[in-house]
Formats: structure tokens, sequence, C-alpha cells
């Protein structure tokens, strides 16, 4: 006869279980508290833009309005539209252009540089690899002199001079930014020349034994085999240089201070040494009774929330997809 199934007791817990249960939930509690903290930490600057921003300019500095305005009103905004955006939208629109277009720069010139860090045994690579992080711990203040007296007498081992009998200034115009990238000092490009490294470092070496069977020869290879695995790096390079090179005021103020950068501009437009230019024009463009430094400020802050907004629809739109390249190239090799 068959035996009749009999489910087995379920064990009870024993003091050891019980323990790891206990020391799980604490650490589970302590970590959820800890990430609660830091997020509120990062968000409270911005939450306390919104009572300002959104205010009628007469209520600002009313000790009765903290997280929601009485009056609402967007006059800030139109306010700080007006003083940053000198070419009107085309403004916005030249500060993206510049950032991708020398990301893209930054980019090629950083991916060839890492691979050939990482592939090629070369004489003095593993020097040049430690050239390329003393780059990144160097602040570029102690670069900038040199670099600025470079691109004043621009000229490349003397066949300019020798050909028209003087140098070229390349001091405010946008090509020297683009020079620097190529020439691998952008803004945080040795880190992004690291990046590469190490990703095409960890990439099995049988992707490029297998090009080199079915005929590929090193450029191939690179081109059509290695860089399009490399998306992980290329798609973290992109966000990362996006964003500096958008709110870059160092290069941009040093080598192209005539430019339409719009975080330059927010910078220069809103110093405190013209804050009487600028609530002095707000009484006379919207009829304002008085202004206090509030207004001052309310603009100022209504300005930031202008030049966040490409930074904040690049984040929800690479999020996701830079989130999984990155676990995916934790994977390879």
């Amino acid at each position: 006869m068959a035996k009749k199934y009999k489910p087995k007791k379920a064990k009870e817990d024993t003091p050891q279980m019980l323990k790891r249960k206990a020391k799980k939930l604490v650490i589970g509690i302590f970590l959820g508290a800890l990430i609660s903290g830091l997020c509120f930490t990062m968000l409270y600057p911005i939450f306390k833009l919104f009572p300002n921003v959104f205010s009628e300019l007469t209520e600002l500095g009313n000790p009765d309005v903290i997280w929601i305005p009485i009056e609402r009103s967007l006059l800030s905004f139109k306010a700080a539209y007006r003083f940053i955006m000198t070419k009107g939208a085309m403004t916005m629109v030249y500060s993206l252009l510049y950032a991708v277009a020398i990301v893209f720069v930054q980019a090629f010139v950083s991916a060839m540089t890492g691979y050939a860090l990482a592939r090629i045994d070369f004489p003095g690579a593993k020097i040049i690899f430690m050239l390329v992080l003393f780059a990144f711990l160097v602040p570029p203040q102690a670069l900038l002199l040199s670099q600025y007296i470079h691109f004043k007498n621009f000229d490349i081992l003397g066949i300019i001079s020798l050909l028209t009998g003087d140098t070229i200034d390349l001091i405010n115009k946008p090509v020297t930014l683009f020079l620097l990238a190529l020439l691998g000092f952008g803004v945080n490009q040795s880190l992004f020349v690291f990046i590469f490294r190490q990703f095409f470092k960890n990439t099995p070496k049988e992707l490029e034994e297998a090009a080199l069977i079915d005929g590929c020869g090193f450029h191939k290879t690179y081109f059509n085999i290695m860089l399009p695995n490399a998306k992980p790096a290329i798609a973290t390079v992109a966000v990362l240089g996006f964003v500096w090179n958008y709110g870059d005021t160092y290069y941009t103020g040093y080598f192209h201070p005539d430019g339409p950068y719009l975080g330059s501009i927010l910078t220069t437009t809103f110093q405190p040494a013209n804050e009487y230019f600028i609530t002095t024009a707000m009484r006379e463009w919207y009829n304002l009774p008085a202004t206090t430094s509030f207004v001052f400020d309310a603009v100022k802050q209504a300005g930031a929330l202008i030049y966040m907004i490409p930074l904040l629809i690049v984040y929800f739109i690479a999020q996701k997809w830079l989130v999984e390249n990155i676990e995916n190239a934790g994977i390879v090799g």
C-alpha cells in the first residue's frame, strides 16, 4: 500500500536564526534611515526654492510662508529668462550644442587613448598611464598659466610664425575649447581616459582573437568590435561629460569669456556686485513699489532652475539606461 504523505513540520527558529534575522532587520533600518537622511539633505535646498520662486515678489520675506506660497506668481522666471537668455532660447541651444560637441570629441579621443593604454604593449605605457592619473590629481589652476600663454601665442612647432611672421591669438575663440578636448585637457578628461582604459582592460581578449581570425586588422577590430562593445563606458562618459561641460564656467570663463554659455552667463549676471542693478531693473520693468535682497535671490534661484531643465531631462531619460549599462559593465570579464 502507498504510504500516506505527511507534511513535515516547520522547523522552529533556532536562537542563531533569530539572531541573524534581528541583525538583518537592524541593518535594514539603519541603511533605510541613512539613505532617507542623505536624500533629504540633497533635496532640501531644492525644496526651499519653490516658496521663493513661485511667490509674489511683494510677499518675499514673509515669515508665514514656509513651504507653500500665499500668492503664486511666475514673475521670477520671467525676469530670470530676460536676464540670462541674452539671445533668447538660442542661448540654451548654443550651450547644449557646445556640450554635446565637446562630449563627442572627449569620448572619441578618450576611448582611443584608453584602448591603447589597455591593449597595446609599447615602451612607456605605464609612465603615460601614470601621467594620466597625475593630470587628474593636479588641480586645473596649476596648468592655467601655461595653457593661457600657449593659446595666447599659439604656434605649431614654429610653422605658423614662419609662414605668417607672427603667432595666433586663440583666446576668446571657441576653437580653443575644442583644442583642449582634442589634446586630452578637457573638463575631467583624464578621468574619461581612466574609465575607458579600465573597461578595455577587463574586456575578454577572445573578442580580438576572433576578429583577427576573421581577417580584421587592428583598426577594424577597434571600430567594429571593441568600440561597439564599449557602450557602458561610452554611456557613462557621455552623461558625465555632458553635465560637466554644460555647467563648466572655468574653461569657458578663461578661454572663451564672451561665449554664449548659459552657465557662465548665470554666474556673471548674478554676482553680488550686480544686486543693485538687478533690483533696480525689476522695479522699472514690473512696476514694483520696492525691491529687497529677497527679490534678487528669487530671480537668481529661478535662473538656476531654468539652467537645470536640460540636466533633469537628461537624468530622467538616461537614468535607467545608464544604470543597466553600468551593471553590464561589471559583468564583463
